[in-house]
């Protein structure tokens, strides 16, 4: 049985994991894959000396890891989607539709309303960005916008439709572990989320306006869309995501069945075998003389995730030492014993949300732990549970976003080719949820209490 770790103990081995984490990545400026060896390196040889057995130590971070095989292989899946999607014209049809319809001034409301759309009616964010947001990245910064800021305004509807689709996975597992209905979660997230987004679109508008990007639109474009030969498949790749989605047919069978219907048509287009699995594992590799086309479209496959899967895999593997071990329980227990007020207790699972996506890398369990820790404490304080399940999603299901070695905030950098730290500023939704969240605890207004549960029984 593995010994348990008391609170002093635990405290330190988490300002440990902290400052490795940021003074490496942070401070000396280090690739998260580093400073998160060494981080676990850290844990295990400190929680051994605390007379942890080294089993049960790899134990805790096999099962950690464990967690995320899901979406390490849908990882794989999507390299090799956004291959294909480029290698039979699906992404350079988007562009080059793009360039046509779009003028720059509106481009930032634009992007960020069509990735909160595409978003909530697949109920997927990764998937959304990898699709999507794909064209969208290559149509902006073509466009002269910075990309860190376009990059930021894709993530930002993404999570919107994420957070707002019945179809979400992270929405459903908030609504889930608060023992709330799905629809009646959904219904009091408004309060925070729509007020998050109306900010985001105020924002793409005022930086839709300024900068040099606001010039003529075919000097800019007329070369890149000269290039590009528009196919009328690309609608039928695009309309798969919406049937499977609609049909709730889980992400990995629905990638895959796009997979091979992409797959199908590559290969009666005239390619070999070959040139497809060369496609798939390493991506795609424009022919064109032009930079900017080439930049555009050269991405994609299976081997261009693996940074990103080693990433995820050291992060998760640190989380279940942190999890597992009862590090992240011993220092928060007795915390939240001593909260003393509504405000407090809202500020609390918003702030545990957070701190659980830096220190463990992982949307899911950042999201469980908040309703796991203080869903007695809200029955306590005559707060629904709607209140909880709020709170939950948006600090613990968003914050992934923002942390440099977290799944979410990974894949999203390796996707769009912007690194974390670079979009975390134009990452406006993400920023802001919590921010109204706080505010709702502390003005009262759309703060839902157990009483209004009972009125509507």
């Amino acid at each position: 049985m593995t010994k348990t770790l008391n609170r002093t103990f635990s405290t330190i081995l988490l300002l440990g994991v902290v400052f490795i984490l940021a003074g490496g990545i942070i401070g000396l400026g280090l690739a998260p894959i580093a400073p998160l060896l060494v981080a676990i390196a850290w844990v295990i040889l400190l929680v051994g000396m605390a007379g942890v057995t080294f089993k049960d130590s790899q134990a805790a971070l096999i099962k950690g890891i464990e967690a995320g095989i899901a979406p390490l292989f849908l990882f794989l899946l999507i390299g090799a989607m956004i291959a294909l999607w480029i290698g039979t014209g699906v992404i350079p049809t988007m562009i080059w539709s793009g360039f046509k319809l779009i003028n720059p001034q509106w481009f930032l409301p634009t992007a960020l309303l069509t990735s909160a759309l595409v978003g909530t009616m697949i109920g997927s964010a990764f998937t959304t960005m990898s699709t999507v947001g794909v064209a969208l990245m290559g149509i902006g910064t073509t466009l002269g916008f910075n990309p860190a800021l376009v990059a930021g305004i894709i993530i930002s509807g993404a999570i919107f439709g994420d957070k707002t689709s019945p179809l979400s996975d992270s929405t459903n597992l908030a609504a889930a572990v608060a023992e709330v209905d799905l629809f009646a979660h959904l219904k009091n997230l408004m309060w925070t989320t729509i007020p998050a987004l109306l900010t985001t679109l105020v924002l793409a508008f005022a930086f839709g306006f300024t900068g040099s990007h606001t010039g003529d639109l075919s000097a800019k474009t007329a070369v890149i869309t000269n290039l590009i030969t528009p196919t009328w498949w690309a609608l039928v790749p695009i309309a798969l995501i919406f049937i499977t989605a609609i049909k709730k047919v889980p992400a990995i069978p629905s990638l895959l069945i796009n997979i091979v219907v992409c797959s199908a048509y590559y290969l009666l287009s005239g390619h070999s075998l070959t040139a497809w699995s060369d496609l798939v594992v390493n991506g795609f590799r424009s022919a064109s003389h032009n930079a900017t086309l080439a930049a555009l479209l050269n991405r994609g496959g299976m081997v261009a995730m693996m940074d990103t899967i080693m990433l995820i895999m050291l992060a998760l593997g640190l989380g279940g030492l942190l999890s597992n071990l009862g590090i992240l329980r011993a220092v928060m227990n007795p915390l939240v014993a001593k909260l003393k007020s509504q405000r407090s207790l809202v500020f609390s699972t918003l702030l545990t949300g957070i701190a659980t996506n830096f220190l463990v890398g992982e949307q899911y369990l950042s999201t469980m732990l908040p309703g796991q820790l203080f869903k007695e404490d809200y029955k306590r304080f005559g707060l629904s549970p709607l209140a909880l399940s709020r709170a939950m999603e948006d600090s613990g299901a968003i914050a992934n976003y923002l942390v440099p070695w977290g799944v979410a905030g990974a894949f999203a950098s390796q996707t769009l080719h912007v690194s974390v730290l670079a979009f975390v500023p134009y990452t406006f939704l993400a920023l802001l949820s919590p921010v109204f969240s706080l505010l709702s605890a502390l003005t009262g207004i759309g703060l839902r209490q157990a009483s209004e549960d009972v009125e509507e029984k």
